[in-house]
C-alpha cells in the first residue's frame, strides 16, 4: 500500500495481512519517509517481524509489525505465521509446499541430503516413511494428482484465492481428523414461514425477517438443552470445554470464498436484531471488510444453502466446534395427517456432529427438538 519515496503519516495502512477469513490493515506507528522496504507480496510476517524503514528528519526507524494485533490475527491461521523457516532451513519453495501438503514440519527433518544442508523432497519423503505418519501409495497417490491433463487437451490455471487456500487446507485437517456423522431430518415451517411473510408486510421497518434468523433463535434454544453441541474438546481430547456463551456462525459465500461471520450472544438478542446483524455481517463479507471481531469465538456454526437448492448435504464441521447444522431449501410436500395426504412447507435439516462427543441417541434428539421448535415457534416462550 505504500512504495520507497512515500511520505507517511501515524495510523496510515502500510499493508493488508491476509487470513482464511478476514483481511486486516497493519498502521504505521510513525510519521516519515519510506527509504527501504523489507517484505514483498505473498510472505508471512510474525510478530516483531521488520516491513520497513521509514526515515524522520533527525531518525530513521524500522517499523515492526504490531505484537498484539497479529498476536490475535494468527490465532485463525491454520498454520503459524513466522519467519523462522526462512531463515534456518534451506529447501526450495517446491519442497515447502510438498511438505506443508504432507503435514511435515520441516525443523524435524535433521537428515538433509542436499548441498549446504538443504532439504530435497526425499528428505520429506524419507521422513514420512521413517515416522509411519503416511504410507508410500499414499504419497505417490498425492503426487498423482498433479498430472499433466494438457495431453488429453486445451486447459486453463485459475489461481485460488488466498481465503480458498487457506480454507480448503482447514477444511481437509478437519475432515480426516474428525469422525463426522450427520443426522438428515426436516422441519415442518409452514406455520413459521405464514408467520414470517406476514410479520414483514405489516411491519413498518426496513429490516426483512429471514429464515435463517428463526433457525438461529431456535439453534440457541435447542444448545441449553443439549449443552455438549455448544462445547470443544481440549488439545489433550480428554476433557470436553462447555461453553456459557451462544455465538452463532452462519457461512457466507463470497468472490473471494467462504467466510463465516459470527453472532456474538445470539441468545440476548431479538430475532429482528439477529436478522439485521445477519444482512450487516453478509455486506461486510461480500466487500471483504469483516474484522477480527467478526469472526472469533463461534460456538456453533449454520450452513444454509436454501437459497440455492439441494434436498441434502455433509456439512464439515468448523473445528474446533463438535457440530454444525446444514439447511436447504423449503419444498413443498405432501404429508400424511392420519387421514388424509395435506400440502406442508418441509425444512431439510443436515446435523454433522463429532462422533468422539455426540453420540447418535443424542443428535437424533437433538435435531428432533429443533423440528418440533420451528415447526411452532411459540414453543420458545414457554
Amino acid at each position: 500500500m505504500v512504495k520507497i519515496g512515500d511520505t507517511i503519516k501515524i495510523d496510515q495502512s502500510l499493508l493488508v495481512v491476509e487470513s482464511e477469513k478476514v483481511s486486516m490493515e497493519i498502521p504505521s506507528s510513525h510519521n516519515g519517509v519510506v527509504r527501504e522496504i523489507k517484505v514483498k507480496v505473498g510472505d508471512k510476517i510474525s510478530k516483531d517481524s521488520q516491513i520497513l524503514i521509514l526515515e524522520e528528519k533527525e531518525n530513521t526507524i524500522n517499523i515492526q509489525s504490531p505484537p498484539e494485533e497479529l498476536n490475535n490475527f494468527s490465532k485463525i491461521n491454520s498454520l503459524p505465521l513466522s519467519l523462522e523457516d526462512s531463515i534456518n532451513i534451506h529447501a526450495s519453495p517446491s519442497v515447502r509446499k510438498f511438505a506443508r501438503e504432507m503435514g511435515v514440519d520441516l525443523k524435524k527433518i535433521t537428515l538433509r541430503t542436499g548441498p549446504k544442508n538443504r532439504i530435497l523432497k526425499e528428505d520429506v519423503k524419507n521422513y514420512i516413511l521413517k515416522n509411519k505418519k503416511i504410507s508410500s501409495e499414499n504419497m505417490k497417490k498425492k503426487e498423482c494428482l498433479f498430472s499433466d491433463f494438457s495431453k488429453f487437451g486445451n486447459i486453463e490455471f485459475q489461481p485460488l484465492s488466498h481465503i480458498t487456500k487457506i480454507s480448503g487446507q482447514n477444511l481437509y485437517r478437519t475432515w480426516t481428523t474428525i469422525p463426522h456423522v450427520t443426522q438428515f431430518d426436516e422441519a415442518d415451517v409452514t406455520e413459521l414461514e405464514k408467520f414470517r411473510k406476514n410479520s414483514n408486510n405489516i411491519s413498518e421497518s426496513d429490516t426483512k425477517l429471514t429464515i435463517l434468523s428463526f433457525i438461529i433463535k431456535s439453534v440457541v434454544y435447542i444448545l441449553k438443552k443439549y449443552p455438549k453441541f455448544n462445547s470443544s474438546l481440549d488439545s489433550s481430547g480428554e476433557n470436553l470445554i462447555l461453553k456459557k456463551y451462544y455465538h452463532i456462525g452462519f457461512a457466507v459465500d463470497t468472490k473471494y470464498g467462504l467466510m463465516v461471520p459470527v453472532i456474538k450472544n445470539a441468545d440476548q438478542k431479538t430475532i429482528t436484531q439477529i436478522s439485521q446483524e445477519i444482512i450487516n455481517l453478509s455486506k461486510k463479507a461480500r466487500k471483504n471488510m469483516l474484522n477480527l471481531s467478526n469472526i472469533q469465538g463461534s460456538t456453533f456454526t449454520i450452513s444454509s444453502l436454501g437459497g440455492i437448492g439441494g434436498t441434502a448435504f455433509t456439512p464439515i464441521i468448523n473445528s474446533p466446534e463438535v457440530a454444525i447444522l446444514g439447511v436447504s431449501k423449503i419444498v413443498l410436500k405432501p404429508v400424511w395427517d392420519n387421514t388424509k395426504f395435506i400440502p406442508r412447507m418441509m425444512l431439510p435439516l443436515s446435523l454433522s456432529y463429532d462422533h468422539r462427543v455426540i453420540d447418535g441417541a443424542m443428535s437424533a434428539n437433538f435435531s428432533k427438538s429443533l423440528s418440533n421448535i420451528l415447526s411452532d415457534i411459540r414453543k420458545i416462550i414457554l
